[in-house]
């Protein structure tokens, strides 16, 4: 699939967990910087290629799913979908599970049916994107849960996702047009694009 938005974050090398993103939108002649570059906070581990609970950040280039958040209105001038992360939400990281890596909507218990699920009714995911890693196809143990979302701190890394202030990310989530078909290429070293 042809892009003309790119999300490029980058990292010292593959141990570092910290990083930066920047923001391109192809023009007529060439590439066209509109963000970064933003600080952000990446798996404890690194970046790498993953499997589940290794806290790594995927090392790639992936399109990007849906916006959420706690709030039942999308950030304003959000233009991607957005959805709203309720109480009963949840995201299956349980490897086995045939709901691995994805959404659920689940009233009960969530330790009744999932040995791991993480509640996307979370302060840290009050504004969120999923990243599309490993969803087609989703392949069991492969990694899950990849999102872009707010930061515990500038020197706290993820368990894998890629994290930044809450003011950052919305400059991002904003700045997404999904008409021109954005991606996002995580990768190590300093070259951008």
């Amino acid at each position: 699939m042809h892009s003309e938005q790119m999300i490029i974050v980058t990292a010292n090398g593959k141990k570092s967990t910290t990083g930066r993103l920047y923001l391109y939108n192809k023009q007529s002649d060439g590439w066209q910087h509109r963000l970064g570059p933003i600080p952000v906070v990446l798996g404890q581990k690194g970046l790498g290629k993953t499997k589940e609970g290794d806290g790594k950040t995927p090392i790639g280039t992936y399109t990007l799913g849906t916006a959420f958040g706690s709030s039942s209105t999308p950030p304003v001038g959000l233009k991607t979908d957005y959805r709203t992360a309720g109480a009963d939400d949840y995201w299956i990281d349980a490897s086995q599970s045939p709901d691995y890596n994805s959404w659920v909507a689940y009233e009960g218990d969530p330790a009744d049916r999932w040995s791991s699920f993480e509640r996307l009714n979370n302060p840290l995911y009050k504004s969120a994107m999923v990243i599309n890693y490993n969803i087609d196809p989703v392949i069991p143990g492969k990694g899950s849960a990849i999102f872009m979302h707010i930061w515990r701190a500038a020197d706290k890394p993820t368990d894998g996702c890629i994290a930044m202030s809450e003011s950052n990310l919305l400059q991002v989530l904003t700045a997404i047009d999904p008409d021109k078909s954005p991606k996002i290429r995580i990768a190590p070293g300093n070259q951008i694009y």
